[in-house]
């Protein structure tokens, strides 16, 4: 207050050609005291007499304090009659906003009701959920730690135990609270407690070695050297503070080390303060120029104090001339002060800010004029922070987040670790630095302090009944949710499209599945196909060229060729099952298949009649004579054919197949498929087809025992055996499988049942065309033939 009353002063453009004054008083921490105090500077005189002031020419213009919040409210009533303006620079009592009870208290620190938010932030920012509380047993620790409390608990977290120090000395409940703290899991205790009931707590902590918690204080616990003092400094190792913003004060440094009792002649603390700092004894003789009489007992073992310690040479936790805290507050409420008394000096009559447009005036005005100013103050101090108070007299919330580090050597520091900005958008207010803060025991990450410790990925939180929301069992998810970010109290289901991750913390799209050409499955089957069908082409190129000779002409020409086509499509066919399915292709896909495969039956059991009629017409007597010359088996084919044409067109006319995306199939996958839509005539193709495939199986069969030299039915008896077989094993291994394994058995019964007809049929007449030429002869199919009736 000195040095800021001095810099104004010094000031040309701040109240020029106006010098102020003070008028120091100490209350000791006594609300008696700060009554006195306040007395003697409304009346002017030690005498009080109410409403009567004695002072001389000028009276004190406004008041500057007090730091306590219990003597600045007595203070605060008093002055609050008169609308005497009051700055406080460190009482942070909620109750002080309060307008009505207040009218004229102001302050240059924050309300500390919002400092609550500060510590709220602070235990969700580290994930302590399982907190212990210690408060005191007064207005500031019972309004706090309720509003605390409500804080953590919105967050997320709850209170492990709420313990309260009795505003007198106990012994009792000091050793009580120490075994709660001792017993409870929480790591994190937040003490909001005033610093002379804290310290006996502290040091009972300490005398039972209890090193293992993370003591979160407020207000002096941050920033006091009186713990310096005691033993016990390894329980509050590691421990945070929110402590009242620091701020520069450009010189007061300097002002500070060039103090001297020399300079204060006046000062009454003075040279008890250079006894103790420098453990020596004021000569009682005159010294320097100056009278000196010392203030501790003589000791023979204490030296003189010489007058040329130096004050650099003091230890910085003792006499801290780099952090300011309530002493830059001192220094803000000086020159929200002088600011005031410059815009009243300031004023031009006729547009001031009272009755008729009039002006205070600074040497003689009332408290309540001053008080209007103050209210409106805004400026930047030295240190360039825009300084002003609200509409309930308080001045921004900002904080420091500090660290209690014990090195080695048994010395200390308070390292700034962060910040909190109530200005700042919401979810930004709190930055912290961890990589500055040290824990106890030297640990660099941060303690945990749960009932329970969190769930691991893809599991949900199951509240114990009975217990509080932070105290849980764990339950792993379903396997298809993932742990819910926003709740991990419950499982959220992923989208059909989507599936959990191997942590189930995320849902990941699903993989496409499909029988593609790029994969090896599939390139394998359309590779097979086409060697297949470069196979059957061949032979029916071996047919054309051979076309004149008798095992040939014997077989019936035209169906071998159309069967041969038939079996070159069957084989082409099974490529339309590969690649990704489309609406295209899902409909061609059964319906080519269905189509062709009848074409290729149709002219089996075409085959299978007329090796049947050719042999009959022999017999003079058998009725089949008579119906050679109709042709009979050249109409079969068409009529067959166009029965499932019929059936197909239906189908697709009706409900046709598409594609759809399995969800289901296989886990993580999702198969897209072709949907058959009409279950009924899909089944009535499949059955067509089956119908056609058993006919020409039971005609053959009854034709096996004709001559062997042209008889087809022997080996159309056996390929139809073997398509039957293909088929019916199908069935079961197509309802086993899943995703695009499905369409590959189908693909493949294709293939195996073409490929069974082909060799079959055809693989017996190529044996003889290019094996044995010789047996292809009109003579000896002839005498076989002979032979075979003789038998």
């Amino acid at each position: 207050m000195v040095y800021a009353t001095m810099e104004i002063n010094n000031m040309p453009d701040l109240l020029p050609n106006v010098t102020l004054g003070f008028k120091i008083y100490d209350a000791c921490y006594n609300e008696v005291r700060s009554l006195m105090g306040t007395m003697w500077i409304l009346s002017g005189k030690k005498d009080f007499v109410p409403n009567f002031i004695c002072h001389g020419k000028f009276m004190p213009s406004a008041i500057v304090g007090d730091m306590p919040s219990k003597t600045s409210m007595p203070i605060a009533q008093i002055l609050g009659l008169y609308r005497y303006p009051q700055i406080s620079y460190g009482s942070v009592l909620p109750f002080l906003s309060d307008k009505i009870q207040f009218p004229s208290f102001l302050r240059t620190v924050f309300n500390d009701n919002n400092a609550v938010f500060a510590f709220a932030q602070l235990m969700m920012y580290f994930n302590w959920t399982w907190v212990g509380v210690i408060t005191t047993d007064n207005d500031l620790g019972r309004s706090g730690s309720q509003l605390l409390i409500k804080e953590i608990e919105k967050n997320g977290g709850c209170i492990a135990f709420l313990e309260t120090l009795p505003t007198y000395s106990s012994m009792e409940s000091v050793f009580r609270i120490v075994d709660v703290v001792k017993k409870s899991r929480a790591t994190a205790i937040v003490v909001y407690s005033t610093m002379e009931n804290l310290i006996p707590l502290m040091e009972e902590a300490s005398f039972h070695n209890i090193t293992d918690k993370v003591w979160v204080g407020r207000g002096s616990l941050s920033i006091s050297s009186d713990f310096l003092k005691k033993d016990i400094l390894k329980t509050l190792n590691g421990s945070l503070g929110i402590a009242i913003q620091s701020g520069k004060i450009p010189g007061f440094k300097e002002f500070l080390y060039n103090i001297h009792p020399s300079k204060f002649l006046d000062d009454i603390f003075m040279k008890t303060f250079w006894e103790n700092a420098f453990g020596c004894i004021w000569p009682a003789e005159e010294t320097n120029n100056y009278t000196s009489t010392s203030t501790k007992p003589s000791d023979a073992g204490t030296p003189q104090c010489t007058g040329k310690e130096r004050l650099d040479s003091i230890d910085p936790s003792l006499y801290d001339v780099y952090n300011f805290r309530f002493t830059y507050k001192t220094h803000t409420a000086v020159f929200a002060l002088a600011h005031a008394l410059h815009q009243m000096s300031s004023c031009v009559p006729g547009h001031g800010p009272f009755k008729n447009g009039s002006c205070a005036d600074i040497y003689n005005h009332q408290p309540w004029q001053l008080l209007h100013y103050v209210k409106k103050v805004k400026f930047n101090n030295t240190a360039g922070e825009t300084i002003f108070f609200d509409e309930n007299g308080d001045a921004p919330m900002y904080l420091d987040i500090l660290n209690w580090q014990l090195f080695p050597n048994r010395s200390t520091q308070y390292v700034h670790i962060g910040s909190y900005d109530a200005s700042a958008p919401i979810g930004h207010e709190l930055q912290i630095d961890q990589s500055r803060i040290l824990w106890n025991g030297g640990q660099i990450h941060a303690p945990l302090s749960v009932c329970s410790a969190p769930c691991p990925k893809g599991q949900r939180r199951a509240t114990r009944q009975g217990q509080k929301i932070c105290c849980f069992d764990c339950l792993p998810c379903s396997k298809w949710e993932i742990q819910n970010p926003a709740d991990n109290s419950e499982c959220l289901k992923c989208p059909e499209d989507k599936w959990p991750d191997t942590l189930k913390e995320v849902c990941v799209p699903k993989l496409i599945q499909f029988l593609s050409y790029e994969e090896f499955l599939g390139a394998s089957l359309a590779g097979i196909s086409l060697i297949l069908c470069l196979l059957t082409v061949s032979v029916l190129c071996l047919f054309i060229i051979k076309r004149k000779t008798p095992i040939v002409k014997a077989n019936n020409r035209e169906l071998s060729y159309l069967l041969l086509i038939s079996l070159i499509l069957c084989f082409l066919c099974s490529l339309v099952f590969i690649g990704r399915p489309t609406m295209t292709t899902c409909m061609l896909r059964q319906v080519v298949f269905g189509v062709i495969f009848s074409v290729c039956l149709s002219v089996i059991l075409a085959k299978t009649i007329t090796v049947i009629m050719v042999f009959s017409a022999t017999n003079p007597d058998s009725r089949i004579r008579k119906l050679v010359g109709f042709r009979i088996p050249r109409y079969i084919v068409p009529f067959c054919t166009m029965i499932q044409i019929i059936l197909c067109t239906v189908w697709l006319a009706s409900s046709p197949p598409f594609a759809e995306l399995n969800m289901a199939a296989e886990i993580g996958t999702i198969v897209i498929e072709c949907n058959e839509g009409s279950k009924v005539l899909f089944s009535c193709i499949l059955c067509y087809m089956g119908l056609l495939a058993f006919i020409s199986l039971l005609v053959a069969f009854l034709a096996r025992k004709l001559p062997d030299t042209f008889n087809e039915a022997k080996f159309i008896t056996f390929s139809m055996l073997v398509f039957a077989s293909v088929w019916v094993t199908f069935i079961p291994a197509y309802l086993s499988t899943k995703g695009k394994h499905m369409v590959a058995v189908e693909v493949f019964a294709i293939l195996s049942s073409s490929s069974g007809l082909l060799v079959c049929i055809f693989f017996p007449k190529c044996y003889i065309i290019i094996i044995q030429p010789q047996m292809n002869s009109k003579r000896y199919i002839t005498g076989r033939s002979s032979n075979k009736r003789g038998l």
